[in-house]
């Protein structure tokens, strides 16, 4: 006759709990040992698997919303850029913005951190359970031209509107077309309230009218 033991080892494998099948024997010698109660042995077998099921999860949203390598607030040099206010940077890591579906701009020269601040909150929304997706400015100008030329541009904007958060890179650091710059137009109109945004640049607003190919009043419409 199959012991309880083994029942268990096999109701886990069955149910694809494979860390808490991992770590079963460990538990269970804690408990026979009196150092953990029947229920505290349920708990640490169920927060081990929780814990391996979220951090894939969290590894495979990382990777879909291109935010790898990974970048932290904590890993931000604040004694580089001292200017910052590192308690402001924090609180938008409270993801509050998104509720709001706000535009955060980070705006500065080559080198002062301003991709890694947009990445590292991109992070954090992440970890909470928020959609995100990061791109470049030309990357994204170069997706819609595409689907624009293929008939299906409609589509491709609905594909940048379901993140909770869409992080555009490097504005600024090509030209754009008027064309490229009326794509994204039509993308910020479709995310107007309802989606968060964080946009980078190492431009100055007074120039994004060079960048863009027109003057344009750079919120939300």
């Amino acid at each position: 006759m199959m012991s309880v033991t083994e029942r268990i080892r096999q109701s886990l494998l069955a149910l694809h709990m494979a860390r808490a099948l991992e770590t079963l024997d460990h538990t269970l010698g804690r408990l026979e040992k009196g150092e953990i109660s029947a229920i505290e042995a349920i708990d640490d077998l169920l927060a081990e698997e929780l814990n391996l099921r979220e951090g894939r999860r969290i590894g495979v949203a990382l990777r879909t919303a291109r935010l790898m390598p990974i970048k932290t607030i904590e890993s931000f040099d604040f004694s580089f850029q001292p200017s910052l206010d590192r308690h402001r940077i924090t609180a938008l890591a409270q993801l509050e913005f998104i509720n709001r579906a706000e535009v955060l701009h980070f705006l500065g020269p080559p080198g002062t951190g301003e991709s890694h601040l947009a990445t590292a909150i991109g992070v954090a929304a992440v970890r909470a359970g928020r959609s995100v997706y990061r791109c470049s400015l030309a990357e994204l100008i170069e997706a819609l031209t595409r689907a624009e030329r293929e008939g299906h541009l409609s589509e491709k904007i609905r594909f940048y509107t379901r993140a909770s958060l869409l992080i555009v890179d490097e504005i600024g650091y090509l030209p754009i077309t008027p064309g490229g710059a009326n794509l994204f137009f039509q993308l910020v109109n479709a995310r107007y309230e309802k989606g968060a945004m964080i946009l980078t640049s190492n431009r100055g607003f007074a120039e994004w009218g060079e960048v863009f190919g027109e003057p344009r009043n750079w919120e939300y419409p």
